[in-house]
């Protein structure tokens, strides 16, 4: 038998190992403080940078590969009619123009003043850097909404479809400053239409294995190549494939099998940003002024537009706080700025803090998103319209005394039972439309909402009917958010949910839930349970019994 060769300790570059130990390390230090993890790692690209690391080659292919995995599955969850909704098209270009005018004109502005750096800007550089600022970050908010558990919710789909129309321009704009035209080989692309079948029937033989993984790693990946191939952006082809797999029964599978993979290479995309600039005094002075005069005004301009567009506040308010952000295609924009002599390379520094500091702002700003509103929503309400957007009207109880909430696997099961137990007094919940339109096909009664909502539980109090809720979200901060809220409002209701970790268990019973069921705990008594019932008589108890 042949001997392995020993691995050659020397031959490893330690500048590819140290960026991710730090970043766990900071991670570590951000989760114990009770902040996002993504916050320590940024911390972590500022402090190796001002250590004097520079970004790697190895680091940036496993931040490219992490945004390529973040496009795809987000295309997974991605309907066309996301896009064409005029709340997501006229939102995004109205604000894009909007704010870039308005960074533009205030550059020019504190430029009239002569301060430093932004003293001497043209009109045509104020502009650019104006439009450069004008994007929100989709991979901040596809993990905001991700971790909340809201990609399903109409907050989060029009944020997502918000962004991705940015992206486009984007890619439009890339196109056009580099004079280069896509092939007119990309007309074959459209050859991707008629092939959807053929991607869904690969789909459903691939199983739920290895294969699956496979699949979710060659398919993106094919399709970024093919892209670039024609002179089409890569990330697009990614994006592009996945939602030519959107619809199918399995995508949610495939997306969770990619997760891990996706948040490892992300953590790339994070240390890269903290990598991209030069610190210096100077140009933390800038971003910070920057972020202070331009951010706040991008935020409410989401809001406002959307709220116009006959969007509930709520929804409105939640999706503006997930775009409070500057966007890594600023950098790109900042870039290619650069290379073409538009603006100095100082400029690029100042964009890659301002994205820093606008992520440090939105993370803490976003993990208090639903307490924010619940405080302020009397005051907000001033600004919702009577009529409502499709599907994102107040959700009523009705004469319904269980909910459930959250029709997954788990929620399904638990609305079945009580129906048949209870007869229709039963009322599923889901902020996934698609969900919701496949249980009222198989005969559920099932609305679409969100339980962490204020304004749904202040409609559920009046009615008086509810006594249980059932929390059945497949993330524990879902169900912790639901528990806390309703005790805040006084409510009188028993609570039951699912938990998966003892951890989690004490920390529902502590928000008030009555009955806490440890989904992996308790899955084998369960079972045990239903074969008990299945083959009752089977075994001889008396002769079981032990001596």
């Amino acid at each position: 038998m042949q001997q392995l060769a020993p691995i050659d300790l020397a031959a490893v570059d330690v500048m590819h190992i140290l960026p991710l130990g730090v970043a766990f390390v900071m991670g570590l230090l951000a989760k114990a403080g009770g902040l996002p993890p993504l916050m320590g790692f940024l911390a972590a690209g500022f402090a190796l940078g001002a250590l004097g690391m520079q970004n790697t080659p190895t680091l940036q292919h496993i931040a490219d590969l992490g945004v390529t995995l973040l496009l795809f599955t987000i295309g997974l969850k991605l309907h066309p009619r996301d896009l064409i909704a005029p709340v997501v098209w006229a939102t995004a270009g109205a604000h894009m123009l909007l704010s870039a005018l308005f960074a533009g004109a205030l550059l020019l502005l504190t430029a009239a003043l002569g301060l430093g750096l932004i003293g001497g800007v043209s009109w045509a550089t104020a502009l650019l850097i104006g439009f450069a600022l004008s994007f929100s970050s989709t991979v901040f908010a596809v993990k905001v909404f991700e971790g909340r558990g809201e990609m399903g919710a109409i907050h989060g789909r029009i944020a997502i479809g918000l962004l991705i129309v940015q992206d486009i321009f984007a890619v439009v704009f890339i196109a056009v400053s580099a004079g280069k035209v896509p092939s007119p080989w990309a007309l074959l692309l459209l050859g991707l239409l008629p092939a959807r079948p053929l991607l869904l029937k690969l789909l459903d033989k691939v199983g739920h294995g290895e294969l699956l993984v496979l699949l979710g790693w060659t398919t993106p990946l094919a399709g970024a190549a093919l892209f670039e191939l024609v002179g089409i952006k890569a990330d697009l082809g990614a994006l592009v494939l996945g939602i030519l797999l959107a619809g199918h029964p399995k995508t949610n599978e495939l997306a969770k099998s990619l997760l891990s993979f996706k948040d490892l290479f992300l953590i790339g995309f994070f240390l890269s940003i903290g990598l991209s600039g030069e610190l210096s005094w100077h140009a933390l002075g800038v971003a910070l002024l920057l972020v202070g005069l331009i951010l706040p005004i991008k935020t409410v301009m989401y809001f406002l537009l959307m709220t116009r567009q006959r969007m509930r506040v709520r929804s409105a308010t939640l999706a503006s706080l997930a775009l409070t952000n500057f966007s890594e295609f600023g950098l790109i924009v900042g870039a290619i700025g650069v290379a073409h002599g538009w603006l100095g390379s100082e400029w690029l520094s100042v964009i890659a803090l301002s994205l820093a500091i606008s992520f440090l702002i939105a993370s803490p700003l976003n993990s208090m998103s639903r307490n924010l509103y619940a405080r302020w929503r009397h005051a907000l309400h001033r600004f919702q319209t009577r009529a409502r957007l499709p599907g994102d009207e107040i959700v009523r109880a009705g004469k319904a005394q269980v909910v459930v909430f959250g029709m997954g696997r788990v929620g399904t099961g638990a609305y079945d039972y009580l129906r048949r137990h209870w007869g229709d007094v039963v009322l599923g919940i889901d902020i996934n439309e698609d969900y919701v339109a496949r249980h009222r096909a198989a005969g559920r009664v099932v609305a679409h909402g969100d339980a962490t909502d204020a304004d749904f539980w202040a409609r559920a109090e009046r009615s008086g009917h509810v006594k249980l809720a059932l929390l059945a979200f497949s993330d524990h901060g879902s169900n912790l958010a639901v528990a806390r809220l309703l005790r805040e409002q006084g409510f009188e209701l028993e609570l039951a949910s699912v938990a998966h970790y003892p951890d989690h268990e004490q920390s529902l019973r502590d928000a008030g839930v009555h009955a806490v069921f440890n989904f992996y705990a308790s899955a084998g008594e369960s079972f045990a349970e239903h074969v008990a019932e299945t083959f009752s008589g089977l075994i001889d108890e008396q002769a079981a019994e032990p001596a």
